[in-house]
């Protein structure tokens, strides 16, 4: 797809193109600490962390998204993620108008739960399939 082309899955999406608003929620990660998660339903698909615990990576979903694309979300998606028992409070800020990036990976350094430092990855995903097609227009005929 050349730069200013329109993704295959437009065509299907609602006519509109204003994206919709950022949606926000709490989610509890490792060790029952809160997130607040403001992120564009139209190309947030999961959000998801990982880290090193006792020497091995584990990661952690803090969000999957179960809808799909109902709107083309825009040429900028803005994703924030917060956690005060972490330390952290950042926003990630894509420009992308031909809606070409997937993934967004970002490494940050947070307050483990004994308050030492380590080091998390957020990694932000855009996977969401459009919407189911419409059932068929075909309806039973009354024979006449």
């Amino acid at each position: 797809m050349g730069r200013g082309a329109t993704p295959p899955e437009a065509a299907s999406l609602a006519s509109t193109t204003d994206a919709r608003p950022n949606q926000t929620l709490r989610a509890t990660g490792p060790l029952d600490r809160h997130f607040e998660l403001s992120y564009q339903p139209d190309w947030v698909s999961r959000i998801s962390m990982s880290r090193t615990v006792d020497g091995a990576p584990t990661t952690t979903t803090l969000f999957a998204n179960p809808g799909y694309r109902e709107r083309m979300p825009g040429p900028v998606v803005r994703t924030r993620i917060a956690s005060p028992e972490h330390g952290l409070d950042f926003e990630v800020i894509l420009n992308d108008p031909d809606h070409v990036v997937k993934r967004v990976i970002v490494e940050t350094v947070a307050t483990d739960a004994a308050g030492e430092e380590e080091e998390v990855t957020f990694t932000i995903e855009d996977h969401l399939p459009p919407p189911p097609p419409p059932p068929d227009g075909d309806s039973i005929s009354d024979g006449g």
